[in-house]
């Protein structure tokens, strides 16, 4: 019933619990999980989970902090890994100009890489933006036909609608449920149905009342009920149609 559209259990963080977090997850009414890659190892981690379990599918990319380490031979495999089945797009991709602001033509040369693939190959973006939405809406902006999701979307209210236009899903995370996520509930409030997808990024950033602690992919059902608190919607309605827009905009045939 609920798809979480960004986790990471191909983090180290996972090593030792994996079979029990995706066991409570499908107690927690998930049904699919997209497990995302950042750099070599994860993503060719995120496959073998893809291979593994039949409700678990990948994205693979490289982060933007990465930029700088990114190599020919690297970008040749990702290629190659983008033909797998159980590969359902391109990223974590984007711009980070909170961890590193020293390369940034070389994270934007790497970003534009990622779109110009995901266009080529028809497969929808996993956007990572930090510190950088005006920077990451302009590099879109010199595209056409774009498709994919702005992950844990952290701008602002007044900026999702640029994204939107776009052709962008707005993904939200746990923010959207923290006492004073003021942005993310904006946010939630505004955007259309239709554009919206839930996640965890787990092990990361997990919703109240386990701020702090390390997140998992069964929580994204505190996330969904709390949008539809937002929305003066009910759960099911939330999680029917959030589920909805990721089986489409991923081409995940149920």
């Amino acid at each position: 019933m609920l798809i979480d559209t960004h986790v990471h259990l191909n983090a180290k963080q996972f090593n030792d619990s994996l079979q029990e977090v995706i066991e409570r997850a499908l107690e927690n009414d998930v049904s699919k999980m997209i497990v995302v890659g950042y750099d070599p190892i994860t993503n060719k981690k995120a496959i073998a989970l893809a291979e593994q379990y039949d409700f678990i599918y990948a994205t693979v990319g490289f982060h933007p902090t990465d930029a700088p380490k990114v190599t020919q031979k690297d970008k040749d495999l990702l290629l190659k890994q983008l033909t797998h089945k159980k590969v359902v797009g391109v990223g974590e991709c984007g711009l980070d100009f909170y961890w590193d602001k020293e390369h940034i033509d070389t994270q934007i040369e790497l970003f534009k890489w990622h779109i110009e693939t995901s266009l080529r190959l028809d497969l929808p973006l996993s956007i990572h933006m930090r510190d950088a939405s005006e920077a990451t809406y302009n590099v879109l902006s010199e595209y056409k036909n774009l498709k994919g999701i702005m992950h844990c979307y952290s701008g602002s209210a007044e900026m999702a609608p640029l994204f939107l236009d776009l052709g962008m899903h707005i993904s939200l995370g746990g923010p959207v449920t923290f006492n004073n996520g003021h942005k993310p509930k904006e946010v939630a409030k505004m955007v259309p149905l239709d554009k919206l997808l839930i996640e965890t990024d787990a092990p990361y950033l997990s919703p109240h009342p386990f701020r702090g602690k390390q997140n998992e992919p069964s929580r994204v059902k505190l996330i969904a009920e709390e949008i539809a608190r937002l929305k003066n919607l009910t759960y099911k309605e939330i999680a029917n149609q959030t589920t909805k827009n990721a089986l489409a905009l991923f081409n995940i045939k149920e």
